[in-house]
């Protein structure tokens, strides 16, 4: 929502719409697919050029240096992300879907003691939770130290907007770590880190898991239990998304061949197609039956 990228970047909710709309009508005026301005689904705009790249690299230099202090809290909810699946429950939808994870971690593990290993996880895991955020998208999960999020495509015909804000989400996120992450490391004698990213788009069931159940006690001294119901994602996507993430070099960005057709022809002319042995992938396109193509970002 427009007032949650406000607070995120101290700006006005009225200049966060405001940008948004100036976007539109310039790449209305270029022939990008847009979206006519609304309030109700941020997801559904061109977000870059209302995240401040400046304030989220100083952000996550400032939140790592808590984290090592051991004074940094971790608030973020995965709440919304389960707002949005429930109304999609039973049913198949199409989502963006990115994937990141920390490069070498088994080595930082062997290095580092437990306490700083966690420390440097959890304030990643914060700060990209932030930059998902920002972006229009939503934490689906925790993996170690990988997260797993998704972008709801809202038209199936218009997969440029959220397939654009997830690639610029990526390009965000290796730079919050080369630039915010790795400077504060390096001064305190901590290894750096690099991390890898595979995104891709497609269509995904959303099935619920259990409940997640909450007991309290009302002002006159009567116990109350809630329960919610818990949400995942399933689908050859969520798969190819992991996979891709393997493949990726250290603060590279490996997108699909769906993502890639959904870009426009500047967005693509930053992306290599790769060249990959089948030994090493083997899926395949669900529209053509042809081997699926991968391509390539690197950070710089």
């Amino acid at each position: 929502m427009p007032e949650v990228i406000a607070m995120q970047l101290d700006i006005s909710k009225e200049e966060v719409i405001s940008i948004i709309k100036d976007k539109i009508r310039q790449d209305q005026d270029k022939g990008a697919p847009t979206k006519q301005a609304s309030e109700a689904s941020i997801g559904m705009f061109y977000l870059d050029a209302v995240v401040n790249i400046d304030s989220i690299i100083k952000s996550s230099q400032l939140e790592m240096w808590k984290s090592l202090k051991g004074e940094m809290e971790f608030n973020i909810s995965t709440e919304d992300a389960q707002n949005a699946l429930a109304k999609a429950a039973g049913s198949k939808s199409t989502f963006v879907i990115l994937y990141i994870d920390i490069v070498g971690s088994t080595k930082l593990s062997m290095t580092l003691p437990a306490d700083k290993l966690a420390a440097i996880v959890r304030a990643f895991t914060h700060e990209m939770s932030i930059v998902v955020s920002a972006y229009g998208g939503y934490v689906l999960k925790y993996l170690g130290d990988a997260i797993l999020a998704f972008f709801v495509v809202a038209d199936k015909s218009n997969l440029y907007i959220p397939c654009i804000n997830a690639v610029h989400c990526a390009r965000s996120m290796i730079r919050a770590v080369k630039e915010g992450f790795n400077p504060l490391l390096n001064q305190e004698g901590y290894p750096e880190l690099s991390v890898r990213v595979g995104i891709d788009v497609g269509e995904v069931i959303v099935v619920q898991y259990g409940w997640s159940v909450q007991s309290f006690t009302s002002n006159d001294g009567r116990p109350i239990i809630t329960k919610k119901a818990h949400h995942d994602i399933l689908g050859y996507t969520v798969s190819v998304a992991s996979k891709i993430t393997g493949i990726a070099e250290p603060n590279q960005v490996v997108i699909g061949q769906y993502v890639y057709d959904a870009l426009d022809s500047e967005q693509r002319g930053a992306f290599t197609q790769l060249s990959i042995p089948s030994e090493m992938w083997g899926y395949v396109s669900s529209k053509t039956g042809d081997l699926y193509n991968l391509y390539a970002r690197s950070s710089s």
